[in-house]
Order: structure tokens, then C-alpha cells, then sequence
């Protein structure tokens, strides 16, 4: 595939565009008016509405029927169902090491061979099956369809990865073979081998003095000054603003396209239906394979805390534990300036009033509550034990008087707890902000000081959207300095990393980038075409989340593609996305994003949540941290989402305001098992999907998921390692094909009567 960044002509599209800015500037208003309680506990359906819409719909049924030319398409696309899903394979499907048959590649609807899982199916035979008119069918395929190939665009120019059956549908589509060859993955660094120092800098790649150059946003790179000054980029991806508008203003269109609505909203209610049956037909066969298989049970399968604050990652017993014994040792020495005066830790409780033996987590007061709900200010404050920012500078910063030492101590402290637990791994997220290049230097030389690596642990970075801020204070003349301070510096490490020796160690165990910050809170400003470039951006109103996303993702985008060049790791973006705020967040993440973290506001657009299932967008969610923030527990969509299909997993957020255990993962496994009675194949699966969705390198998901992993379906499954049932994995795999062929035969069909005409 070549590496470019194909844009659009903008002519072309302007009608299309003006449509989206109306749904956008929709979102916008709808956003500010709603009430802040109503997002899920009101039915938002007429009952005279869904009586015309089902009469509408009748009346069209019956003038289809009449319709020579319906007939005929119909007749197409049932020819083509009944060869639906004969996808060629590369390779066979083979039984497992204990004899569990695997799953044939031939369609749900074909005869079941005997290398099928046995269990009891469930299908529905006739026609298309989609439930609507022919001319929705139609058009919501169509759109489905387009939808699917942006997001694969993305994906693959950024090395994320993109669903194997998906993409192999996909070329079906275009008559086309599906190779392996074909497929982008990212490209993580894997554990230092035994014996090996992780902090090494032997073999550090030499120097390539190229030029970097911060245009629009987006830095690129060229060969040599000649080069820079003639404007001749070096050969990498580089995106555009204009081409990403249109690529959203398409999938924003479409979430309110009325027949793609219906369909969507139906194939996603039928896939509810058919996972209960499958589970009244099928939950004790699955459980009999749990039984029988060795060693292997819930509690040793490895599950990877994909969304947790380094700043919030211990429980606050933990943190209360960890001040009082630091004080004990510590008392005396000078951790804190404040006003050009030095003070010492006795000092500095001694100026709260506080003696630290009679604290207790009452009085440390970082747990989140009732009275969060809905305040994202009144939780951020929760970061500042006792209500004392002195204490957070302290305990929870690397760059403060002490360099950062005793927030390394208790990282380490819970980086000891996951070695010892064995099957648990986590994904801090350390925060660079775009104040200052020199962030970077700063928080790579306290990883390394600390000595902080962990083989149970890999580093995300999370950038605040807190661009205003810096703006008022004057600390930065524009949001393109932002942008730079972020990104130039890696950059510039990855181009020379001799003179960046530490930053290139640390980015060896950093797998991806998030952004983060209260979705609710948005920007005024409506995003298009029009917005100005970044080096334009100099008012004090922060950019819009669609902007920020953008820009992040341009510049991940092409530091991935010269990181790739050099051979060195490349990054995931995984956004917090979807937790609040208005649902046009959900399509800048289905472009853009590698995985997202919450995802709650894919219930409110039927269209996104099946775009999230159909291209198996992994999604991380959090419901204790949801229930004190955005959403009650009971309505949290987790289990909804599982049982439909999509690719979901579970994560802390921040076990310092959320939970109360030593093992705040299992706490948050323990409370939905048993609230929505899961079962131990639904735990297990969810526990595989956030290794799936980790930034776990290519070796570390074969040993925990088996030598197969990156193949769909019960081949990819090694059930002695994971504790998922093959016949779960093959009754997913099976549904997703089942849902990918509707839009491909449809796709097919069309080109069929075209061909003939």
C-alpha cells in the first residue's frame, strides 16, 4: 500500500460539508440545552412517530414489490447470499492441542462441517434478513460500507490496527484477495530479555540530520537544508486538515441519515437477542470446556488495566500508608518551595494543621462520591490529598523540589504489588502538557533516575486540552506551540537519538499517546474547513475536541511512519473519548483512534455503536468511575455493549477516588460479575480483549493469548491460555461475518447489475 495521505478535492464536496456542519452545529446546541440527567433515563421515541414511520414503511414495502427493478436486485443479492462468506483463507483451520474442533471458514448459512465447534447455532434464512426496505438496505450499506474504508485509511497510515475480518471482507468487496501483507500492526517494543539492563544505551541509532519544520500544525520532516528550503518533504504521510473535515463530515452525515439509523438500530437489537439465545442454548457446553481445561481459570488469565492515572493508580489506604511512613523517615528534610522559602515536610503539615499520624482516609479525603456527579472540577480537586495542593506537589509530581522521588517510590510500590500478583499488568499515564519542549527531558531523566520500568507495567502520555489555560497566562503564543513543545522533541529523538540518549530509552516503553480532560466542557467554536491553522489559533477560547484530536493524531501519524523507517516502536493513540459531551467526539475516535477509553455515548447513536462493532474498535471502560462521575452503575452500557459484540474490556481509571482493595482491577471484575451476573467465559473474554487492546508487545500477547492471536475466531484462540470458550470465540466470529456480509453482498450486488448494464 502507498504510504500517502490521498486528500480530497474540496469542490467536490462543499454540499456534503454544509450538511455536516449543520449536524455538528446540532450537537453543539443540543449539548448545551440537555439536561444533565436525561442522557439515558429518558425514551426519546414518539409513539405516534414510530406509528407514521411504521406505516411509511409499509407503504414502501408494498411499492417495492411492484418494482421490476427491486425484484431483480433482489434477486442478485439472494444469489450472492447463497455463497455468503466464502472468504479465501491462508491457511486451514486446525483442531486445537485437546481436540477442540475449530470453526470452518464457510458461512453460518452453509451446512456445518465436522470442524465446527458443537454447539447450537442460531440463523435466519430468506432474502437480505435486514429487517427494512429495500432502498434503506440499500443506502445503509452503502454508507456503512464507505464508513468502514475511512476508518481502515486511518488506520493503516497511523500502524494501528485495524480487524482482520473486517479488512478481509473489505476486499472481498472490491474483488480483491486479502493478504497478509496487507495488514499494518503496531509495532511495540517488547521486554528486555533476562539478565538484559533496561536502561542500556549500547547500539543507539546514529544521527540522520534531517530537518524538522512545524507547518500547519503538523511537523515534517526533510532530508537536508536544501531540501527544507525548497519544500520538499521527505517521503512520509502527511495529513491534512481540509481532507480529515470531509473524511468526519461524512460519518457525521450519516449518524443522522434516517434509514441508516433504522438499520443499524435493528441489526444492533437483533444482535442483543441472538447472543441471549445463544447463551440459554449454549452456556452450559461452555462452561463443560472452561472445566476441562487445565490449570487455567479466571484468576490466573492475564488482564491488563488499559486506562489508569499514574498520578491516581494506588488506593488512597495506599497513599495514606505511604505519607505517614514517609513522614516517620522523612520529616526533616526540605521538599517544598514556596514563595523562595524552603520547607521542610514537618513544616509543611505543620502550616495545614495536620499531624499525619492522626490522618485517616476520611481525613485524606481523595475519594471521589455523591458529590462529584456531574462535576468534573470538584474531582479534579480529589488529586490534592486533604485538599492541599502542597501535598500533591509533593507526593504526586515528578517535577518538583525533590525531583519526583517520592511519587516514583509509590509507583514502584504498586508496580511490586502487580509482580507479585503475576496475572495483573497496568498502563500508567504520565501527563506532558506542551508548556515547554523541555518536558520531555525532564520526565524521561526521573523514568530513568528511578529506575522505574517494570515488566508488568508499559507508559501511556496523556495530554491535557488545556490549551486556554496556558494561553491566559501567556505561556504560549499560540496553540501550533503547543503542539510543538508536544511533539517536536520526538521528533528530534528519533531523528538523533545520540543526542537524545535517555528520551530514546524511555519512548522504548511508551506504547501511546491519550487526551484527556472534561468532555462536557466544549468549545464554541464550530469546526470546518474554515477553522484557522494552528499557527492562527492566538485567541484565548480552547480548540475544539475535534481539533485537538486531529492535530494529535497528524503528528502521531507521521512520527510513526519515521519511527517505522528507523525500526524503532511505534505509538497507539487511545483518546478518552465518549464519556460525556456530544456524540460527534465518538466519529473524530472512529477515524482517528486506535482504541478508546469510556465509549458510554455509543448508546445514544445506533450508527456509531454498530461502526464501533463492525470494525471491532476496542473500547476500555470504567463503571465505578462512571457511577461517581457521569452515570449511575445500574445504566452503564458495559454489559449491553458485550453481549452485542463489541470488543470491551475493563479498566480502573483511578483507584485512588474509585476503589477501596489492594487490587483495584479485580475489584472492578468483582462488582460486574456480580451485578450483571457474568458468567466465567464472559470475565475471561473481557480479560482478552484488554490484552488485545494493551500495548503488550507481539510476543507478550502470544504467550498470554497463544501462538495464533492476530487470526479471528477460535483459531486465534488458545483456550489454555485465555479461558475463553471456543465456542464463544466461534459464535463471535461467525456473527461479525454474518453482519459483514449483509453490506458486502449488498456491495457486490450493486457492482453485479452494474457489470450487467
Amino acid at each position: 500500500m502507498p504510504r500517502q495521505f490521498q486528500k480530497v478535492n474540496l469542490n467536490e464536496v462543499e454540499e456534503k460539508q454544509l450538511q455536516a456542519e449543520q449536524v455538528y452545529a446540532s450537537a453543539l446546541k443540543e449539548e448545551d440545552n440537555k439536561d444533565a440527567l436525561s442522557m439515558f433515563s429518558v425514551p426519546e421515541d414518539c409513539p405516534i412517530g414510530l406509528q407514521q414511520a411504521k406505516d411509511h414503511e409499509l407503504l414502501q414495502e408494498m411499492a417495492e414489490e411492484m418494482s421490476e427493478l427491486t425484484r431483480k436486485r433482489r434477486k442478485s443479492i439472494k444469489m450472492i447470499r447463497s455463497q455468503s462468506m466464502h472468504i479465501p483463507m491462508t491457511t486451514d483451520w486446525v483442531l486445537s492441542a485437546a481436540g477442540t474442533p475449530l470453526l470452518s471458514p464457510a458461512s453460518v448459512l452453509a451446512p456445518v462441517t465436522e470442524d465446527c465447534p458443537d454447539f447450537q447455532r442460531v440463523t435466519i434464512c430468506g432474502d437480505y434478513s435486514a429487517g427494512v426496505t429495500w432502498e434503506n438496505y440499500e443506502q445503509a450499506a452503502k454508507s456503512l460500507y464507505k464508513a468502514l474504508l475511512i476508518r481502515e485509511k486511518y488506520a493503516k497510515l497511523a500502524y494501528h490496527r485495524f480487524c482482520r475480518t473486517t479488512s478481509q471482507y473489505l476486499r472481498n468487496a472490491e474483488r480483491t484477495t486479502w493478504s497478509k501483507d496487507d495488514e499494518v500492526l503496531p509495532d511495540l517494543c517488547p521486554c528486555p530479555a533476562e539478565g538484559e539492563d533496561p536502561y542500556h544505551m549500547d547500539n543507539i541509532p546514529e544521527n540522520l540530520n534531517y530537518e524538522l519544520k512545524m507547518k500547519d500544525g503538523i511537523i515534517y520532516v526533510y532530508d537536508d537544508g536544501e531540501a527544507l528550503r525548497n519544500e520538499q518533504p521527505h517521503d512520509l504521510p502527511y495529513p491534512d486538515l481540509e481532507t480529515f473535515v470531509v473524511d468526519l463530515g461524512y460519518v457525521l452525515t450519516m449518524i443522522t441519515d434516517g434509514p441508516t439509523k433504522t438499520y443499524c438500530h435493528r441489526r444492533l437489537k437483533f444482535l442483543s437477542s441472538k447472543f441471549h439465545l445463544h447463551e440459554m442454548l449454549n452456556e452450559m457446553a461452555e462452561l463443560k470446556e472452561l472445566k476441562s481445561v487445565p490449570h487455567r481459570d479466571f484468576y490466573n488469565v492475564r488482564k491488563v488495566d488499559t486506562h489508569i492515572h499514574a498520578a491516581a493508580c494506588m488506593s488512597q489506604k495506599h497513599l495514606l500508608t505511604f505519607i505517614q511512613k514517609t513522614y516517620k523517615a522523612d520529616k526533616d528534610r526540605v521538599v517544598l518551595e514556596t514563595c523562595g522559602e524552603k520547607m521542610t515536610l514537618k513544616q509543611v503539615f505543620r502550616s495545614l494543621n495536620k499531624d499525619p499520624y492522626d490522618l485517616t482516609v476520611d481525613s485524606l479525603d481523595v475519594h471521589a462520591g455523591r458529590q462529584t456527579f456531574h462535576r468534573f472540577d470538584k474531582f479534579n480537586s480529589k488529586y490534592n490529598p486533604m485538599g492541599a495542593n502542597e501535598l500533591r506537589e509533593i507526593f504526586l509530581k515528578t517535577d518538583n523540589l525533590i525531583n519526583g522521588e517520592y511519587f516514583a517510590h509509590i509507583i514502584k510500590e504498586v508496580a511490586h504489588d502487580l509482580e507479585e500478583g503475576k496475572y495483573q499488568y497496568a498502563e500508567p499515564r504520565l501527563s506532558i502538557y506542551g508548556r515547554s519542549p523541555n518536558e520531555w527531558n525532564d520526565l524521561s531523566k526521573w523514568f530513568i533516575d528511578h529506575q522505574l520500568y517494570s515488566p508488568y507495567m508499559r507508559w501511556m502520555i496523556q495530554v491535557p486540552r488545556i490549551y486556554d489555560i496556558f494561553k491566559a497566562k501567556n505561556l504560549v503564543p499560540n496553540f501550533a506551540k503547543m503542539l510543538e513543545n508536544i511533539f517536536l522533541p520526538l521528533f528530534e529523538a528519533t531523528v538523533n537519538p545520540q543526542k537524545h540518549k535517555e528520551l530514546h530509552v524511555f519512548l522504548k516503553y511508551v506504547t501511546g499517546f491519550d487526551s484527556v480532560d472534561d468532555e462536557s466542557k466544549h468549545s464554541q467554536h464550530l469546526f470546518s474547513i474554515r477553522s484557522p491553522k494552528p499557527e492562527q489559533w492566538t485567541d484565548n477560547e480552547n480548540p475544539p475536541y475535534s481539533y485537538y484530536i486531529f492535530h494529535m493524531y497528524a503528528n502521531i501519524m507521521v512520527l510513526n511512519n519515521l519511527r517505522k523507517e528507523r525500526g524503532l516502536n511505534t505509538f497507539q493513540f487511545r483518546p478518552h473519548c465518549g464519556e460525556s459531551g456530544s456524540v460527534t467526539h465518538l466519529v473524530s475516535s472512529f477515524l482517528t483512534a486506535d482504541n478508546i477509553s469510556h465509549g458510554l455515548n455509543l448508546k445514544k447513536s445506533p450508527v456509531l455503536q454498530y461502526l464501533y462493532y463492525l470494525a471491532q474498535v476496542p473500547v476500555a471502560m470504567s463503571p465505578l468511575s462512571n457511577n461517581s462521575l457521569f452515570l449511575e452503575y445500574s445504566k452503564n452500557p458495559l454489559r449491553e455493549f458485550l453481549h452485542k459484540g463489541l470488543c470491551v474490556s475493563l479498566s480502573t481509571d483511578d483507584p485512588m477516588q474509585f476503589h477501596y482493595t489492594k487490587e483495584p482491577l479485580m475489584e472492578e471484575y468483582a462488582i460486574a460479575a456480580q451485578l450483571w451476573k457474568l458468567s466465567t467465559c464472559d470475565v475471561c473474554e473481557i480479560a482478552r480483549n484488554s490484552v488485545l487492546q494493551s500495548g503488550l508487545s507481539h510476543e507478550d500477547k502470544k504467550h498470554f493469548l497463544g501462538a495464533n492471536y492476530l487470526k479471528d475466531g477460535p483459531e486465534g484462540n488458545d483456550i489454555h491460555r485465555t479461558n475463553v470458550a471456543q465456542i464463544r470465540m466461534a459464535y463471535r466470529h461467525e456473527t461479525l461475518c454474518n453482519e459483514l456480509s449483509f453490506i458486502v453482498d449488498l456491495v457486490k450486488a450493486e457492482a453485479m447489475n452494474s457489470d450487467s448494464e
